[in-house]
């Protein structure tokens, strides 16, 4: 293998390159890395190495900036952007990855800093050194006197964000999901019943070596350990499943869509709820799966076509737009609306560093006039769920309690009385709540409205 190919295949090459790119453009890390695993560069445990390095210099950004912060001479933000991704990458090797050798972290990250950024290279190999003596020195906020920004440092998560649940769940509680909120999430997988049962696809995949087993709360859902190739993994290619959290499925399990009903997902891409609400119709009915981008309509049909479904149709429309779309149309709709996303910050990691307190105040906002629109074109009598992956109550139980001041002809179902089996995942008000520390899935919120007959 030439220098230049086997540079172009190095992980830690691609891990740079895709965090400079996220820091610089506000990219995605998903999609840039299936880009970058897609090329076929990295192959076997190269692309788990470059996995492990993106998301985990992601997710352990704070606790490593705050470390770098104390052994160097100058502020974070004069150095120049790869070198300091370039630091992040070694430091969080010599942290957090036990099967790398010491050596092998500083030195990877100086040959790197030498073909990227050579005036740099003296730099990281100090500071990395540099860490090495030091590491059992360094410490921490003291927990006593400021618990808030000792939990965002020893877990990575910003001050304002730590604080804020804090008020919401007091510090201890906030401790575990800070912990919680850091790690890597499962896979979860729902099995799509319109072609197997759970116990087959279960079964099937433990024959084939895979370690899985079946969620606590949905009756559709399976855990699989360790990372994995999703088109790779068996039964993929005949649709007998789909990615999708437990929370998520819930979502879907708590609007109840029935056969034969019309039923709109206004916010619909890529469609994992969607083909599901089909899958719970048993293919019976129409779902109109409706999203602003037209770019990501075809994910939602190329996904249910896999999955063997037929009754989605897709249309781009932005629910901004109440002048567009039908009144009285639909017997349900799911609004799942745009959020912060910090209930999946342990998927998207890169979010929690964006984020800034204004942006959950402009979000509600836009919250507010989304389910303003989405109820209009609901049948009296008919069911609305309106759902986020977010932790906050001013994306949550505020938009939807602002809602009912405002309407009447509406009113709140109360999910413990609904689904009692489900009560560990429903507030007192009769809400859903998931959070990654109590339940194992992704932070996410559901409440379901009826639109009363008037009379």
């Amino acid at each position: 293998m030439s220098a230049a190919s086997e540079f172009k295949s190095n992980p830690r090459q691609a891990a740079c390159s895709v965090l400079l790119r996220i820091n610089k453009d506000g990219s995605y890390a998903d999609q840039l890395m299936d880009k970058e695993l897609a090329n076929g560069n990295l192959t076997g445990p190269n692309r788990g190495l470059f996995a492990e390095l993106v998301f985990g210099v992601l997710r352990r950004q704070g606790t490593l900036d705050y470390i770098l912060k104390g052994l160097l001479d100058q502020p974070l933000s004069k150095l120049e952007p790869a070198a300091l991704v370039l630091l992040r990458i070694g430091l969080y090797q010599l942290i957090y990855l036990d099967r790398v050798p010491e050596s092998a972290a500083v030195n990877e990250s100086v040959n790197l800093a030498k073909q990227l950024i050579p005036r740099a290279s003296g730099l990281v190999n100090a500071v990395l050194r540099n860490y090495l003596r030091r590491k059992d020195s360094i410490t921490f906020p003291n927990p006593a006197t400021d618990p808030a920004a000792s939990i965002a440092v020893r877990h990575s998560h910003p001050d304002w964000l730590v604080k804020q649940w804090i008020s919401q769940l007091g510090e201890d509680e906030t401790e575990l999901l800070a912990e919680a909120s850091s790690l890597q999430p499962p896979l979860t997988l729902r099995a799509n019943t319109l072609l197997i049962s759970r116990d087959d696809l279960l079964q099937r995949l433990l024959d084939n070596s895979i370690a899985a087993t079946p969620c606590h709360f949905s009756p559709h859902g399976i855990q699989i350990e360790g990372r994995h190739h999703i088109p790779g993994l068996p039964g993929f290619r005949d649709g007998l499943f789909a990615v999708q959290d437990e929370a998520s499925q819930l979502a879907g399990l708590m609007l109840d869509p029935q056969p034969g009903e019309r039923i709109l997902d206004t916010c619909a891409a890529p469609g994992g709820k969607a083909t599901h609400m089909a899958q719970l119709m048993n293919n019976r009915g129409q779902i109109v799966a409706m999203d602003v981008s037209k770019r990501k309509l075809p994910l939602i049909l190329d996904s249910a076509q896999r999955l063997g479904i037929s009754i989605i149709s897709t249309r781009a429309a932005d629910l901004l737009r109440s002048d567009l779309l039908p009144e009285n149309a639909f017997d349900r709709i799911l609004l799942d609306a745009p959020c912060s996303g910090l209930g999946v910050i342990r998927r998207n990691p890169e979010a929690k560093w964006r984020l800034v307190p204004a942006d959950i105040a402009r979000l509600a906002e836009t919250q507010k006039r989304l389910i303003d629109n989405a109820v209009k074109m609901l049948k009296p009598g008919g069911v609305l769920l309106y759902s986020t992956c977010s932790t906050t109550c001013e994306e949550n139980e505020s938009v939807v309690n602002d809602f009912l001041s405002r309407r009447s002809d509406c009113m709140l179902e109360n999910f413990n009385g609904i689904f009692p089996a489900y009560e560990e995942v429903f507030t007192s008000e009769g809400m859903f709540r998931s959070w990654p520390h109590r339940h194992g899935m992704d932070g996410f919120f559901a409440a379901r409205l009826r639109k009363m007959h008037r009379g």
